[in-house]
């Protein structure tokens, strides 16, 4: 089961964003710098960070239960 701190669609439209803004079409030709660095490198380090907060609201809200049960059982015996 799924907390409902996130509705179930938040996530998965969340996800679907996601993995459009991965491919930066507009950022392959421009070669201006953006604190030093290529404005494409500085994008892909702020999806990095936007991929691993979404992972972290995927694992604390849509991990199924039962297997975090199964896991601590196991742990047990």
């Amino acid at each position: 089961m799924m907390k409902k701190t996130f509705p179930r669609w938040t996530l998965y439209a969340a996800l679907f964003i996601l993995y459009l803004l991965h491919n930066d079409l507009w950022f392959w030709n421009d070669p201006s710098l953006v604190l030093g660095l290529p404005v494409g490198l500085l994008y892909h380090i702020g999806f990095c960070v936007a991929a691993s907060v979404m992972m972290m609201l995927l694992v604390n809200n849509a991990w199924p239960r039962h297997l975090q049960a199964q896991g601590q059982e196991e742990r047990k015996s």
